[in-house]
């Protein structure tokens, strides 16, 4: 097994997102593919961290990040 994450170029990164499971908006902090692997099987996952009003952040899968406009 290589490197546990890596970053990935998207396009609103640093802009206001809204998690469309959750309905939660913020700002779109990065987009990391991570190695979520349990012991025995490798799995890749690209997972979006957004940063809340509240200062905290969350994540969810990319496919969930939309433009807030």
């Amino acid at each position: 097994m290589s490197e546990r994450y890596e970053y990935v170029p998207h396009r609103l990164l640093r802009r206001r997102v809204r998690d469309i499971a959750s309905g939660v908006e913020g700002e779109l902090m990065a987009v990391i593919n991570e190695n979520v692997s349990n012991a025995d099987i490798e799995h890749w996952m690209e997972l979006a961290y957004i940063r809340g009003a509240s200062g905290r952040e969350f994540t969810t899968s990319v496919a969930n990040v939309e433009a807030a406009d």
